[in-house]
């Protein structure tokens, strides 16, 4: 049986690299492009080796490395990076089960690191998940989900997965691709609002060299990277109309067409897309083409907005609590049932992850016990849970005003914001631009 490699890298093209030289002598990949998807990744499963970079926006990698050197021990970790001089690099080397391989490397080097790190491998067993398919929660508006992902594991149905921002849409994709008969393959995830109109087509479908004006070298898309896997397509609906037709091909067709090449190039895999807008309406105004959403929509999996999932927020609020205790160094934190009922009273317009981003302030501003006081401003407030609550305006004057206290609190910084709701700069901006 091949052995499963994690790797972690924010460079899509150092994994596409990483992918192919240890495809190539029979192991399993799985790629993460940053420390948190890595983290998520490992709760499903340990490997049989990481390989990760350090120097990673965000939570960096050395981060990741003593997170796994605590949790799995007996994990081989492979760090590789251009700073081998590095403090962070020479405290990792102490560990006798990680080893550093500097930049640049050859194929030869690569092997010989990997081979020296599990040539005499101590067996790992699977971590047991508590929480059914890796997503934290049992009330009852999630039953519907986890039925829909126990019938599409097993196929390669297109799946469209529909909920606001920050419910947990990827992992709903994710639960279906590792829980089903074709977890051994590649997860790639794409978020189409995140890479720019005019570049989006050649990351999708790859480009042949000289294809347009910086394409000095042939490149395979996010398709032919997912072969025989799952494709994950979020905020499918800031696809660009050429975009979609490309989309409705590969998907209709089952082919791709790199950019500059002149024959189609097969594919099998599974395409699963998500969005937070409504497409049919997107459909109705001539930004979505019908006949890609009704490729797409052969299954629809709603995910509950956390306001309907109640039940849930003081399990979830544990969880985030011991996830970011060990990032912070932090032991033993416990929250008060005060926090717990305010958390409760709030609206939450940016869903599970505007609760991590608010136990991960909270965390940093408390002792050894989460209060009231301790969690964030727009949470603290009686008069924004009053007003979160109104049963007098539509969810979306309420969403509107809640968005603009935040820039208030934030002196118009949209960033920062953004943060704070849990959305993109993006979506906050198109929710700004809609209501004018």
């Amino acid at each position: 049986m091949k052995e499963d490699v994690l790797l972690v890298d924010d460079s899509t093209d150092m994994l596409e690299v990483l992918s192919r030289h240890l495809s190539s002598v029979g192991y399993n990949t799985f790629q993460a492009t940053n420390v948190l998807d890595a983290i998520d990744l490992l709760k499903l499963g340990i490997p049989k080796l990481l390989i990760t970079d350090l120097q990673m926006p965000g939570v960096d990698g050395g981060k990741l490395v003593s997170y796994c050197q605590k949790k799995f021990p007996k994990l081989p970790i492979l760090v590789i990076t251009g700073y081998p001089s590095s403090i962070i690099a020479k405290e990792i080397i102490e560990d006798n089960k990680t080893q550093i391989l500097a930049k640049p490397f050859t194929k030869i080097e690569l092997y010989k690191s990997i081979e020296s790190l599990i040539s005499n491998p101590n067996p790992t067993s699977p971590l047991a998940l508590s929480e059914a398919k890796g997503i934290i929660g049992n009330a009852a508006s999630l039953e519907q989900t986890f039925h829909l992902i126990d019938r599409t594991k097993d196929n390669r149905v297109t799946v469209l997965i529909s909920g606001e921002s920050g419910t947990g849409k990827e992992l709903v994709a994710r639960a279906i691709h590792y829980e089903g008969k074709y977890k051994k393959a590649p997860f790639i995830a794409v978020n189409c609002g995140a890479i720019p109109e005019h570049l989006l087509e050649a990351e999708l479908f790859g480009y042949e060299k000289g294809a347009f004006t910086g394409a000095n070298d042939k490149r395979s898309g996010f398709f032919l990277a997912a072969e025989g896997g799952t494709l994950f397509l979020d905020e499918v609906g800031n696809a660009p109309l050429k975009v979609q037709q490309s989309l409705l091909r590969a998907i209709q067709e089952r082919e791709i067409t790199p950019i500059g090449a002149r024959n189609p190039i097969k594919v099998k895999l599974r395409v699963i897309a998500a969005t937070n807008s409504n497409l049919l309406t997107m459909v109705k105004s001539g930004s979505f083409r019908e006949d890609l959403y009704y490729r797409l929509n052969v299954v629809n999996i709603q995910v509950p907005p956390l306001r309907d999932r109640k039940s849930d927020i003081e399990n979830l609020s544990k969880h985030f609590i011991d996830k970011h205790s060990n990032e912070l160094g932090l032991q033993g934190i416990k929250i008060t049932s005060a926090a717990i009922q305010r958390l409760e009273a709030y609206a939450w317009p940016g869903n599970i992850r505007e609760l991590e981003n608010a136990i991960q302030q909270a965390l940093i501003r408390c002792d050894q016990e989460i209060d009231t006081e301790h969690l964030p401003y727009q949470i603290q407030s009686d008069q924004i849970s009053k007003t979160s609550n109104s049963v007098l305006e539509s969810l979306e004057a309420v969403e509107l005003k809640h968005i603009r206290m935040v820039l208030d609190y934030c002196k118009n910084n949209k960033s920062q914001a953004a943060e704070i709701l849990g959305i993109t700069r993006k979506t906050l901006n198109n929710k700004l631009n809609k209501a004018e």
